[in-house]
């Protein structure tokens, strides 16, 4: 059986320096801002950018081309909406005015036929008083 070997202080120590080592060797390798292979990535992402920047400013001028379009056809379909209205509006005035002028026909009617019936109820009156007072 094998026995379990803790590390020690120094190989803690020292296994720590050589990650350190081996991270600086890394950003020591690493190309500098004047390598072409660097600014060929820096031009490829600011492409992107640029193509990113007119897809934004396209999507923008598209919506505000459909919110002036919805805003038009609001418009059109309010004015459309008050000038029914209006038109109704005016349907109604009209047959309420007929509606009273037929009441108002219908009450001179009534009113005529009840003073021609007074009328001839008033020459039978008449007549009968008159035949009395020959008597």
């Amino acid at each position: 059986m094998a026995i379990f070997r803790e590390k020690d202080i120094f190989e803690r120590r020292n296994a720590a320096n050589e990650a350190k080592k081996a991270l600086l060797e890394r950003y020591k390798s690493r190309p500098g801002p004047d390598d072409p292979s660097v600014r060929e990535r820096m031009a490829q992402r600011q492409a992107i950018l640029e193509a990113r920047e007119k897809r934004a400013v396209e999507k923008e001028k598209l919506k505000q081309e459909r919110l002036a379009r919805e805003a038009a056809e609001r418009a059109a379909r309010e004015a459309a909406e008050a000038e029914a209205r209006r038109e109704a509006e005016e349907r109604a005035r009209v047959e309420a005015t007929a509606r009273e002028a037929e009441e108002n026909a219908r009450i001179a009617r009534l009113l005529a036929e009840e003073a021609e019936r007074k009328a001839k109820r008033d020459a039978r009156y008449a007549a009968r008083k008159a035949r009395a007072g020959r008597h």
